[in-house]
């Protein structure tokens, strides 16, 4: 079997093999924090378990701006060490560990008043300068001051009136739950041991050491129990929950702070370049996204199902609001194809005894074996993997080798800039247009003859899903039998974004990807309407929800929808 697959018959290689070994890390949580544990663990030469209670990249990590910067905003909160380290990140991610998920995009901040070009332009400066001595080299361009009449060239959408002339400035972007998952790919390529849809339901103890959890598998309904040397708590902001299955209060608490993003067709906003704009509270992000923008985001306080976000329409009026202020054409409510809401997990305290390793996350060891890292942002997931594996290995009783994921290209990275240069042969050699092969690459990498390869035995996976045209039915299946995919909404939601991409949520292209999967997850024709019925139901829950006032009859709406039918 192949080591990179997350296929069913590798999780049911794997969910057998867990109970059966002791080892030396487990990780609990699938987003992309417990992901990159795994893989700094798993390529530190440690056996390693990772348990995911849903889908990878489930919560935060398919919910983020999408953006993987240093944080122009830290500047002006005098953190340069944290910019410093994120913009660091920021060019190990362009350059050597997925430069094919991770690719450039501008900016442009308009400027309303000419006091402002001083101010900005030396954040701005600083910030350049930062990234240029941050150690990695990023191949982005360095920022340039614009007039009006060139601000309007770069975006035409934005008023007149309110602008004086402009600031562009380059960072990055990734699909946040395509390199989360393609990070627990590249773990298990080092041996770590994978199960998804895995929900850990309590901890094991000897004394006051943790020495392993009881897990729940949500897809066969069975408990085992999974031992280990050492277990890291990467859970987000289940932190608080999961910590407490110990019996521990914890060294810190997480606080979740929603943040909504719209989704709007690439034509309703005429503009070159993204666009950063000032608020009273923070910034608000209009972010190219293919043929789409994302706009985002808030930022609030919420108590409610961490599980399912709801966006009210509260929510999305006040991004509404604040992008057409600076917009010549306002955008209306029917402009608006998806929406999503994610929670941040935000420290909100922390005892002396905490280990601080950065302004945004910590590590703690609240009991001998446990670990727990939290807080942070996704662009330096790295090094709250590293720091969060550095702590487990202290109590581990062989020496282990210092982190190396520094240097570790995820699966794809390998090859993908020859490949770029072969696009015209690939496309003859599948008989696929080229401008698929350039899609194809922007996903897969060198991966990419995976996904083409059934292509030979049947042409047809070489069309556009009918619903969802953005994307090749060859994709959908390679989700399944490579990506880890277990449902429907695994699909339509995180190894495609076509619930975001469509006015219609995705409804049009539900039957067809079911159909599609149903042989390689073992559907049966009632599993199979379950799966349609489910994802419908969770789209007409979302979309009352964002018809609701406020936070709390949001979410009671989104509520309404079941969770996804187990595969039995």
């Amino acid at each position: 079997m192949d080591r990179t697959e997350l296929s069913p018959a590798r999780r049911r290689t794997d969910r057998a093999r867990l109970p059966d070994e002791v080892v030396d890390v487990l990780v609990i949580g699938g987003g992309v924090t417990g992901a990159g544990a795994a893989l700094d663990a798993a390529s530190r030469g440690l056996s390693v378990g990772l348990l995911e209670a849903r889908d990878w990249a489930a919560g935060t990590s398919s919910r983020s701006s999408k953006l993987i910067h240093g944080g122009l905003r830290y500047l002006e909160m005098l953190d340069f060490a944290l910019v410093r380290e994120a913009l660091h990140e920021r060019g190990l991610l362009l350059d050597r560990i997925a430069p094919h998920l991770v690719r450039p995009v501008p900016f442009l901040y308009p400027l309303e008043h000419h006091w402002e070009r001083p101010y900005v332009g030396a954040g701005v400066a600083l910030y350049d300068a930062m990234a240029f001595t941050s150690g990695t080299a990023h191949g982005l361009r360095h920022h340039r001051h614009l007039t009006r009449k060139q601000a309007l060239r770069e975006a035409p959408c934005l008023r007149r009136d309110v602008l004086t002339g402009g600031i562009q400035y380059w960072d990055a972007q990734v699909d946040d739950a395509r390199h989360t998952m393609t990070v627990v790919r590249t773990a298990t390529a080092f041996g770590a041991l994978a199960a998804n849809r895995a929900q850990v339901t309590g901890f094991l103890r000897q004394g006051e050491r943790v020495t392993g959890a009881t897990v729940t598998d949500l897809e066969a309904g069975r408990t085992f129990e999974v031992r280990a040397q050492q277990v890291i708590n990467a859970t987000g902001v289940w932190t608080d929950e999961t910590q407490s299955l110990a019996g521990e209060r914890g060294q810190f608490h997480v606080r979740a702070s929603k943040g909504i993003h719209l989704v709007v067709p690439r034509d309703r906003i005429r503009s070159e370049a993204g666009l950063i704009l000032r608020t009273e509270k923070s910034v608000l992000f209009v972010i190219p996204w293919g043929r789409h923008w994302i706009i985002g985001t808030t930022d609030t306080d919420w108590d409610l199902d961490r599980a399912h976000p709801a966006a009210s329409a509260a929510d999305i009026d006040y991004l509404l609001q604040h992008v057409n202020a600076v917009l010549e054409q306002p955008l209306t409510h029917e402009d608006v194809e998806g929406v999503y809401a994610g929670l941040r997990p935000l420290l909100a305290g922390e005892s002396d005894s905490t280990s601080k390793l950065s302004r945004e996350h910590a590590v703690a060891i609240p009991v001998p074996g446990l670990v727990v890292v939290a807080g942070g942002k996704y662009t330096t997931y790295r090094i709250m993997a590293k720091d969060a594996v550095d702590a487990a290995v202290h109590g581990l009783d062989a020496r282990v080798p210092a982190s190396v994921t520094e240097n570790i290209p995820l699966l794809g990275a390998e090859g993908w800039e020859a490949l770029k240069n072969s696009v015209n042969v690939l496309a003859d050699r599948y008989g696929v247009h080229a401008a698929w092969i350039e899609h194809l690459l922007g996903r897969y990498g060198s991966l990419i003859d995976e996904v083409l390869e059934p292509l030979k035995d049947d042409p047809s996976l070489g069309e556009p899903l009918k619903g969802a045209p953005d994307y090749l039915r060859a994709e959908i299946l390679y989700a399944a039998t490579h990506e880890g995919a277990r449902h429907l909404d695994d699909i339509l939601t995180r190894r495609t974004r076509t619930s975001i991409e469509t006015f219609d949520r995705g409804l049009g292209a539900a039957e067809e990807v079911a159909a599609l999967v149903a042989p390689v997850l073992g559907w049966s024709s009632e599993q199979q309407a379950k799966e349609v019925e489910h994802y419908q139901g969770r789209v007409a829950a979302e979309r009352e929800s964002q018809r609701m006032p406020d936070d709390a009859t949001a979410d009671s709406a989104r509520m309404g929808a079941p969770d996804v039918v187990p595969v039995r």
